[in-house]
């Protein structure tokens, strides 16, 4: 088992970074969307887009965790210029939202109709779809983030 933690360090350390990412995103969606709504009652239901605001400001304080977790700790400096990686670094995250604010609609709409009981802590039907849409995406980010703007 450790061997194999030791081939593929690079993974682990980005599931770490992915994780503290992912608990920074979730706690400031959390935050907002609670907050937002007071400011802005359309929030809830803007055109049908559910926690729109939200989901981009929490998704913008995952990604600027991410990055400089990644740079720090998952990746070695890549064959660009830190501006143009950091240029890469958010361009690609910027689909990645797009993709990930996608994913959160269809959950929200479709798959996570109630709240869901654990018995010690409630995860309500938006933080399901938030956590769900952060997973799916995850992959995508570390594939391309790994092939092609940070080394190989």
């Amino acid at each position: 088992m450790k061997e194999l933690l030791l081939k593929q360090k690079q993974v682990v350390f980005f599931i770490i970074a992915g994780g503290l990412s992912a608990i920074m995103e979730i706690g400031s969606f959390k935050i907002f969307s609670v907050y937002i709504p007071m400011l802005y009652a359309d929030e809830y239901n803007y055109h049908g887009i559910h926690f729109p605001l939200s989901n981009i400001f929490s998704t913008g304080c995952g990604i600027i965790t991410n990055y400089f977790l990644s740079i720090w700790f998952v990746f070695a400096r890549g064959k660009h210029s830190k501006k143009r990686e950091f240029a890469y670094f958010m361009g690609v995250s910027f689909l990645s939202t797009i993709v990930s604010l996608t994913f959160f609609q269809i959950f929200f709409r479709y798959i996570f109709s109630h709240h869901l009981d654990v018995g010690f802590f409630v995860f309500s039907q938006e933080m399901l779809s938030k956590i769900s849409a952060i997973l799916l995406v995850s992959i995508l980010n570390y594939t391309v983030k790994k092939n092609f703007i940070f080394n190989g």
